[in-house]
């Protein structure tokens, strides 16, 4: 019972579950200002038509109905939902941590180099595609014949 007790009081898993329940109350508020503040206005472009930018393909047979407003409506929600966690979790948590990283001494993360490995293994493997009858090219691509 201590190893459960000790995994879900980790950082990490907490985390995990606030943001998962944040997610889905911020999903159903994005989702609400789509439906009906910017669904309404890309409808406007449909012109007379009732469905707005929907048409359906078999007249008459609901199955066949396109939705191009629905898309574009999706897409607009992805991008604000997007730009607010961005903005609201992730800017300020990355700046929190990068300051308290700073207040208690600690160097600032650096992108992690290429090891010395990778670099000798990718030579190794573009000398071996080089050599005179190998099927592949170097950089890892095939001739097409």
């Amino acid at each position: 019972m201590k190893g459960f007790k000790n995994f879900v009081m980790q950082g990490n898993v907490i985390d995990l579950a606030v943001g998962v329940v944040i997610g889905g109350a911020f999903t159903a508020l994005i989702g609400a200002f789509v439906d009906n503040l910017i669904q309404p206005v890309i409808n406007v472009f449909g012109g007379q038509n009732p469905a707005g930018l929907a048409f359906r393909i078999i007249q008459g047979n609901d199955g066949t109905l396109v939705d191009i407003g629905a898309v574009i409506s999706a897409v607009i929600a992805f991008l604000i939902t997007a730009a607010v966690v961005y903005f609201v979790f992730v800017l300020p948590i990355s700046s929190a941590r990068r300051l308290d990283r700073k207040r208690r001494g600690l160097p600032e993360e650096e992108e992690t180099p290429i090891s010395e490995d990778i670099v000798l293994l990718t030579e190794i493997r573009d000398a071996l595609t080089a050599r005179p009858g190998s099927a592949a090219q170097p950089g890892g691509t095939t001739p097409q014949v």
